[in-house]
């Protein structure tokens, strides 16, 4: 199901009975945090919830904020259009069984094929909803679009007193000490200098002042990777971003794709239609045709870094201050009745939760098909995204629980992880006290554990190296001879499967 605009979500999840409206004034300055903070800690991920009138500064901003949106399983699987996330899993794993790939590579290449294999490639269109107002730093004007009514000469009119600016939008401060404002649900979108290939991320935007803000891509990210090329030319990068639209842009920013994968493509698939892009106003970037806001700007290889920061992060700590480019802002253009999307990440569980989450459920096809052993992985809200894994395996070999640990540490955003525990088929690795169970009575801590070195995630404040950190993974399967386990392996306690249906028909 595509959805129109971010609005047009918004009134799905009304009507569902997922929201909640606050009609009170409330403050972009941390008092829209305690509300959603509140709300995403209520069981299930609680209501979506629209802010009908946020203050700035305690002036009114002419944009409402919805937040919470995708923050339970529901409200993920109606962003999709679909009953639950695994539906869509199992559509796309039966795509992707036609020829089972041989190596990560084959795999993503045939994840790439089988989704542009449902829906056309994103395809261009000369404008859309999100030119509905232009706003430029000389002249704000409003463009008239063939689906309006004509304005007056020339099709070009003042700028409403709506405009968007960085300043009147109700972008939040989060938490008592962040150093500022931050765009929190930013799909920003750059492009290869060398091969052209497009990316869709998603990195907080710390706002300076009007016309400035900080532009947060972490060291193993692809926009940073884009950046380094153009800090080597010198030549200025263009960055454009966009808020709102399909929810499934902003799922797709977030979703572990492998580098040169378009994410536009993801999306497109996601919500059964081709994404229509349009080329930005000052720079040839392209972002959705439908998104509510879009920022353009450019990103200066001779201009020195600029502290970025504190910025409670989705750890549960404050991220310290580092140095990042500056993205300067040369237009901002909107829908007329945009509804303004946020986000905000801290002590889990948060609405970040279920939307990686549904990454994995969704990505689930493409590890079994390089490890058909896996049974079922599961991200705790407690590891708050990598940090910790649980896979389940069906375990036929010695060491096997071992090729999965190193295999999963060499795939994408899997090499963030610090703890990966391996069970057995039969433990629901979705259920953390089987797990722990498992993981106490199954293991024999110097045997069963390995510690090796990786990337670790920028944000993690207790590795000794920024971006470096240690590993550990856990065999909490059962032993077998081959593994060195000279003692017979006990059973498990079960009730015999006859007495159990006797004493359901009996007492219920």
């Amino acid at each position: 199901m595509a959805f129109d605009s971010f609005g047009d979500f918004v009134h799905r999840l009304e009507v569902m009975g997922e929201l909640k409206r606050i009609p009170q004034p409330v403050a972009t300055e941390l008092e829209i945090t305690e509300l959603a903070d509140r709300e995403m800690k209520e069981a299930g991920g609680g209501k979506a919830l629209l802010i009908e009138k946020p203050t700035v500064n305690g002036s009114a901003s002419p944009f409402p904020v919805a937040i919470n949106t995708m923050g339970s399983w529901r409200r993920m699987a109606l962003s999709m259009g679909v009953e639950s996330v695994e539906e869509v899993a199992a559509d796309l794993g039966s795509l992707m069984k036609a020829k089972p790939p041989t190596s990560v590579g084959e795999a993503m290449k045939l994840l790439s094929t089988a989704v542009e294999l449902r829906h056309a490639r994103p395809k261009t269109v000369k404008s859309g909803p999100c030119k509905e107002v232009i706003h430029k730093f000389e002249a704000p004007v409003t463009r008239r679009e063939p689906w309006q009514a004509a304005p007056g000469v020339d099709g070009l009119v003042a700028a409403d007193a709506n405009s968007a600016t960085l300043l009147n939008l109700p972008i939040l401060k989060c938490w008592p000490l962040d150093g500022g404002r931050f765009i929190t649900l930013p799909c920003v979108v750059t492009r290869d200098p060398d091969t052209g290939e497009r990316n869709l991320g998603m990195y907080r935007i710390q706002i300076y002042d009007d016309r400035t803000t900080g532009m947060h891509w972490q060291l193993q990210k692809v926009g940073a990777r884009h950046g380094r090329r153009y800090y080597e030319t010198g030549t200025r990068m263009p960055v454009s971003v966009f808020l709102g639209g399909d929810p499934m842009f902003t799922f797709a920013a977030t979703a572990p794709l492998p580098d040169g994968l378009d994410e536009f493509l993801l999306a497109g698939y996601l919500r059964k239609q081709s994404v229509e892009l349009v080329k930005c106003e000052t720079n040839d970037l392209e972002v959705p045709a439908n998104a509510d806001f879009v920022i353009e700007g450019y990103v200066d290889p001779q201009e020195p870094l600029r502290e970025e920061g504190p910025f409670g992060d989705h750890t549960g700590y404050y991220t310290l201050p580092e140095p990042y480019p500056v993205f300067h802002i040369t237009a901002i253009t909107h829908r007329r009745s945009a509804v303004y999307p946020a986000t905000i990440v801290g002590i889990p569980p948060m609405e970040d939760f279920y939307m990686g989450a549904a990454s994995v459920k969704l990505f689930l096809p493409v590890f079994k098909m390089n490890f058909p052993e896996i049974v079922g992985i599961a991200l705790p809200a407690e590891g708050v995204f990598h940090n910790l894994v649980f896979v389940s395996i069906r375990k036929t070999y010695p060491m096997q629980a071992y090729k999965i640990m190193h295999g999963l540490w060499g795939m994408g955003q899997m090499m963030f992880t610090k703890y990966i525990v391996v069970v057995d088929d039969d433990v629901d690795v979705h259920n953390t006290s089987e797990v722990l169970f498992r993981l106490c009575a199954n293991t024999d801590p110097q045997r069963d554990s390995i510690f090796t070195r990786g990337p670790a995630d920028v944000l993690d404040h207790a590795t000794s190296a920024v971006g470096a950190g240690s590993k550990l993974g856990i065999d909490a399967t059962r032993k077998l001879k081959g593994e060195g386990f000279p003692r017979p392996w006990p059973p498990l306690i079960k009730m015999d499967p006859a007495i159990k249906a006797k004493m359901d028909r009996l007492f219920g």
